[in-house]
Order: C-alpha cells, then sequence, then structure tokens
C-alpha cells in the first residue's frame, strides 16, 4: 500500500494542478486514497515557491466537489436495493450504508458539511444525500464548504513545514500528518458537535415559530 501511495504521490507531483483536482476527486469518491497525500504537499510546494496556495485550495475543492457527485449521482441511479446488493464493490457494505444514512437523517442537510470533516464519513457521505434526493444546489454548496475547510487546513500543516522540508515522499506526509492529526481531529470533531448543535436548536425554534403562526 504504501508502495503504491508513494508512486501516486510521484504521478501528483508530475501532474501539478491537474494532479489535485484528479486525486481529490478520487479520495471524494469511492476510491481510499488519503487527501493528506495530495493536500499537504501542496502546502510544501506553495511554501517554496512552486504552487500559489490559493490555486491549489480552490483545485482540492473542485476535485472534492466532483466526487462527491460522482457518489451522489451513483446513488440516484441506483437507488437503495441495488446499493445494499452491490455497495460493497464500492467500499459501501451494507452496514456501512445504513450507518451513513442514520448520520445523514439524525444530523440533516448541514451533515454533508460537518461530514466531510470526520475520517471515513468524508467519502460516503454523499450516498445518503443522493438517496434523499437532496437538492443539488444546497448538497455542492455544503460539500464545497466542508472539503474548503479541510482543503484548507492540509495545505496550511505543508505550508508550515514547507521551508524546511527538502523532499517530498510518503514517509515524510505521514511524519508531519501524525504531528498535527490528532489535534486537528479532535477539533474538526468538537466543532462539528457545536455546529450541529446549534442547527439542531435552530430547526427545533423554526418549527415552533411555524407552529406558533
Amino acid at each position: 500500500m504504501a508502495e503504491m501511495v508513494e508512486y501516486l504521490l510521484n504521478i501528483f507531483l508530475t501532474m501539478g494542478y491537474t494532479g489535485i483536482v484528479v486525486f481529490m476527486l478520487l479520495e471524494s469518491s469511492f476510491f481510499p486514497f488519503p487527501s493528506e497525500i495530495v493536500m499537504i504537499p501542496a502546502g510544501v510546494l506553495s511554501a517554496q515557491g512552486l504552487m500559489d496556495p490559493w490555486i491549489a485550495i480552490s483545485m482540492g475543492i473542485l476535485g472534492s466537489i466532483l466526487g462527491a457527485l460522482i457518489n451522489y449521482y451513483l446513488a440516484v441511479w441506483m437507488g437503495k436495493p441495488l446499493l445494499h446488493k452491490y455497495g460493497k464493490y464500492l467500499l459501501m457494505p451494507p452496514e456501512k450504508l445504513d450507518r451513513m444514512e442514520k448520520f445523514f437523517y439524525r444530523h440533516g442537510e448541514i451533515s454533508t458539511f460537518t461530514g466531510r470533516l470526520i475520517p471515513v464519513v468524508r467519502q460516503y457521505i454523499s450516498f445518503p444525500a443522493g438517496l434523499s434526493r437532496m437538492n443539488i444546489g444546497k448538497f455542492t454548496f455544503f460539500t464545497g464548504l466542508g472539503a474548503g475547510l479541510w482543503v484548507c487546513v492540509l495545505v496550511w500543516i505543508g505550508y508550515v513545514a514547507g521551508k524546511q522540508l527538502e523532499e517530498i515522499t510518503y514517509e515524510s506526509v505521514q511524519v508531519l500528518w501524525h504531528q498535527y492529526s490528532t489535534e486537528i481531529t479532535l477539533g474538526l470533531l468538537g466543532f462539528c458537535v457545536v455546529l450541529i448543535s446549534a442547527y439542531i436548536m435552530w430547526q427545533k425554534h423554526k418549527k415552533r415559530a411555524n407552529v406558533s403562526d
């Protein structure tokens, strides 16, 4: 696995901005490719003056949205029965699909935003959104918002370390990720809890206001 990721990392470094779109599309769909292997090196290259960080971030968001749309329309096209039957070939076995559905229906449409910040959930939250026929404009907006925050964090990690890192390898990226991952993951999970709680309270307040009217 490490050798495959190293090989793909070298391809990405050759492709530049196009590589960001392609590999973030893969990461955001059902292909198991870690986003840190793309966006942290993009941050390193930005610190070294070889990439523009804002273009790199924009390409990362674009790739994430395109990958999420693939999952969304797969769910629309296949429907729940076929996803239950063949989802394992998309790394989405029935039990995982059921968990994603519960997460989506429990937290509402905003889960397409918060889900992008949670490991494992990030790639698959688009499936229940597609099954429920979530408004495509809202889906794209919330997906882009969550993906944008995640991409910015990864680029920032790479940018901070970019002045000291002479060579970008799978091992060097892994070291950087492990150095920051715990704090970032906990911080984003806490942010998601606060945001979801605020969203639920707002929905309850809106329902009470509609009843009183």
